[in-house]
C-alpha cells in the first residue's frame, strides 16, 4: 500500500506530458519559420530548411531534407523565385500536403526596378541566380508585405487545422499589431534622416522593397543573389558614383562576402556603418527574430549603435 501511495505521489509531481502539436510545418528559410512560430505558438511544430545565418540562394537539398518533407503537414515557401529548389523537393518526395507561397498576395517589384535603384547591378561575370519572372523576391523587407505574409500563413494553418483557427487568429492579430507599430517606427525614424544618410550601400541588391517603403536609396555592386559576381567595370562605376555622392558609410551583410564592400570603402574613404541583415535571421540576439532584424537594420542605418 505504501509503495502504491509513493508511486501515486511521484506520478502526480511529474510535469504533464507535452501535448503533440496539431501541425508539423516546414518552412524554406528562417524568417518564414519565425512568422509561423509567432502565429502557431505551442500548437505547431515548425522547422526550417535554411536556418539562421545561412544563405537560401546557395541551398542544396540533401536526402535527409526530402525525408523531413515527407513527415510534414504544411510547407511554407517564399516564392518569387527565392526558393525554387522546394519544387524539386516536393516532386522528389511525392509530397501531397499543403504547399503555401507566403508571398501570394504581394505585388512584386520587377528586377528592373531593383536595377534602377542599383544602377551598377545587372552587369556581371560568372553565375547569376535567376529569379522567377525576373522579380525581386525580398518582399519581407517591407513590413507591410511581412504583414501580408502573416495573414497568408494564418489562413493556411487554419485551413490545415480548423480546430485551431481561433488560436491562430488570436496570435496573428497580436503579432500584426506589433508589426504595424514597427512599420510606423521605421517610417518616422527614417523620414527624419538627413540627405547624406539617405543613400545606403550594401553588398547585394536585397533592399528594393525596403527602399520603396521607407524612402531611401540603396546601391550595390551585385544583383539579387549573394552568388552574383559583378564585373570590374560595374564596381568601378559604383565607386565613381559614390565619390560623386560623397557617401560616408557603406554596409556589410551578415551572410554576404564583404570583400567588395571593403574595397569600395578603401577607394571612397567611406567607413563601415555596420552589418545589415536581409536574407536570414541570426543566432545572435540582434536579429534572432524578424522584428529584431528590422530593429537592428533601422538602428544601423539611422546611425545609432546597434
Amino acid at each position: 500500500m505504501l509503495r502504491w501511495l509513493v508511486a501515486l505521489l511521484l506520478a502526480a509531481s511529474m510535469p504533464l506530458a507535452q501535448a503533440e502539436p496539431a501541425l508539423r510545418v516546414l518552412t524554406t528559410f528562417s524568417i518564414l519559420q519565425d512568422f509561423t512560430m509567432q502565429i502557431g505558438g505551442e500548437r505547431v511544430a515548425v522547422s526550417t530548411l535554411v536556418g539562421p545565418d545561412e544563405d537560401a540562394h546557395a541551398f542544396d537539398p540533401r536526402a535527409s531534407d526530402i525525408r523531413r518533407l515527407k513527415n510534414t503537414d504544411v510547407v511554407i515557401l517564399n516564392g518569387l523565385g527565392f526558393d525554387p529548389w522546394i519544387a524539386r523537393m516536393v516532386a522528389a518526395a511525392r509530397y501531397r500536403g499543403a504547399v503555401v507561397s507566403a508571398s501570394r498576395d504581394i505585388t512584386p517589384l520587377p528586377a528592373s526596378h531593383a536595377d534602377d535603384e542599383h544602377p551598377t547591378a545587372g552587369h556581371h561575370d560568372g553565375h547569376e541566380h535567376h529569379h522567377d519572372a525576373d522579380v525581386d523576391p525580398h518582399a519581407w523587407l517591407d513590413v507591410k508585405n511581412a504583414m501580408a505574409y502573416v495573414r497568408t500563413i494564418t489562413a493556411a494553418l487554419a485551413a490545415a487545422d480548423p480546430a485551431g483557427a481561433a488560436h491562430y487568429q488570436r496570435n496573428a492579430l497580436a503579432y500584426l499589431a506589433r508589426l504595424d507599430a514597427l512599420d510606423a517606427k521605421l517610417k518616422s525614424t527614417l523620414a527624419a534622416l538627413p540627405a547624406h544618410q539617405r543613400t545606403v550601400v550594401t553588398p547585394h541588391n536585397a533592399f528594393g522593397y525596403f527602399a520603396r517603403a521607407y524612402g531611401l536609396r540603396f546601391l550595390a555592386p551585385a544583383g539579387l543573389s549573394n552568388e552574383a559576381t559583378p564585373s570590374a567595370g560595374a564596381v568601378a562605376a559604383l565607386i565613381a558614383q559614390l565619390r560623386q555622392l560623397k557617401v560616408e558609410r557603406v554596409f556589410i551583410e551578415t551572410i554576404a562576402d564583404d570583400r567588395l564592400i571593403q574595397r569600395i570603402r578603401e577607394e571612397t574613404g567611406a567607413r563601415i556603418g555596420g552589418a545589415l541583415h536581409a536574407d536570414a535571421l541570426s543566432t545572435r540576439g540582434d536579429a534572432n527574430s524578424y522584428t529584431a532584424l528590422m530593429e537592428h537594420n533601422l538602428q544601423a542605418i539611422a546611425g545609432a549603435a546597434p
